[in-house]
This record gives structure tokens, sequence and C-alpha cells, in this order.
């Protein structure tokens, strides 16, 4: 058992370096590092998204952080801009709407079970301690240290949180939270701050029912939004 516990992290890190040759150097180490679960299509997809908002007004924001290596990457290009990271660093909501799939619930439990494995088969995230002040030391690590030069982090759920956040507009907005109510939540709020040409990019679309459906319905009622499709979905806002 022990060799295949090292056998499997190493194949993992091969496998992504060996697809990860367009990523930049920032993306590259925080997946090397084991700050993130985007896959390296995933954070290509990202880092081009960034790309297309350089010259769109607005901050950005990312909904779910976890271990923070997508926040990264994100307060990294914000080049002046302010950065809003929202999470409540530690064991994630249950699914409760009856728009979540079976497939979303089932992985809530075992997350709930305490079974759930982390990265490359370290601690979970969500069963540590101090996960707020990792994120925070990794943050500083990457020389984007949380309050400074415009970056925040938000610790609780995310309707009680954005309310306070001080963002009168933005360009990209990362939702990583999984279920449909987090999802529905989130889209009313940052769609009404999006500014034209701006951004949202869905990460769990193709993994969780209750997602896929908060953003279909979304969809159905903004016809001034765009869908294009691929790992993680971008949702564009029209000019």
């Amino acid at each position: 058992m022990m060799i295949i516990d090292t056998v499997r992290p190493l194949a993992r890190r091969v496998r992504n370096r060996l697809s990860s040759h367009k990523l930049s150097p920032v993306a590259r180490q925080v997946m090397d590092e084991g700050l993130t679960y985007l896959s390296p299509a995933k954070l290509q997809r990202m880092e081009q998204a960034l790309d297309s908002v350089a010259g769109v007004a607005g901050d950005f924001a990312e909904f779910g952080v976890a271990l923070g290596g997508s926040a990264i990457l994100i307060a990294g290009r914000a080049s002046g801009r302010q950065f809003h990271g929202l999470d409540v660093f530690g064991m994630i909501p249950e699914p409760t709407s009856d728009k979540d799939d079976q497939k979303s619930r089932s992985r809530y439990q075992d997350i709930k079970s305490g079974s759930s494995r982390g990265i490359d088969g370290q601690q979970y995230y969500g069963y540590r301690d101090k996960l707020y002040e990792e994120v925070r030391s990794s943050f500083a690590r990457y020389s984007v240290p949380v309050g400074q030069n415009g970056v925040h982090l938000h610790k609780g759920l995310f309707e009680e949180t954005w309310p306070d956040v001080p963002c009168e507009a933005l360009a990209f907005v990362h939702l990583d939270c999984d279920w449909y109510d987090p999802v529905a939540y989130c889209l009313k709020e940052v769609s009404a701050k999006l500014s034209p040409g701006g951004v949202i990019m869905i990460d769990d679309y193709h993994d969780y029912g209750g997602c896929r459906t908060a953003v279909e319905e979304f969809l159905a009622a903004h016809p001034d939004f765009d869908f294009e499709d691929g790992p993680n979905p971008v949702l564009r806002r029209q000019l």
C-alpha cells in the first residue's frame, strides 16, 4: 500500500508537467506544490480568460479559495485592481437544494465522513484547523500578501461576507463552489456588478448537477451573457 500511495502522486505530477508547458511559471508552481485542484487545461483556460479582460473595468474575485492556488494566480494578475477571495476556510457547507444531484450528495458525505483525501494523498484541506493561516502564508510566499496592494481574503459564508465587500465593479470572477445554492447566489450577486466584457468562470459545471442547473437557469434569464464552453466554462457579459 505504501508503494501505491507513493507512485500515484508521482504519476500525477509527471502527467501535469507534460501537459503544463503552456502555463505561466506561477500556474505551474501552484500546481506542482499541490495548491490547486485545477487541471493544466483549466489553469490554461483561466489565464486566457484573465488576458481577455485586460481592458475591462473592475476588480477580480474568487468564490471558493480552498488551498489558494488559483486565487494566488488571479491576485497576481490583478495589476492594480482589488482582489477578493471568499471562503469558509473550513468544511464545505452541505448541498441542501433538491436541484443538487446524487453525485453532489455522495461527494459531501465522503467529505463529512472524514475519509476524503487531499491532493497527492495529503490531508484534505477542509479538515485543517488553520487553513486560513496556511492560505495567507502561501499568498505571502508568492509575493501577493493579504492585506497589501489590494489583496483581500474574506472568511465565512458567501451570503454573510459578500454584502460587506467594498466592490463597485467586477471584471473577472471565478466560481468554485460546487452546489446549486452557492452557485446561484454568486451568479445573482456578481452579475449585478460585472462590467461589459467581463467574465464569470465556472469550475464545476461539468462535475455537479446543481452547479450546471444554476448556470443554465441564469443563462435563460440573462440573454446578455454568452456561454463559452470548455473544461471550465466562461459566462461573458456582452459589450
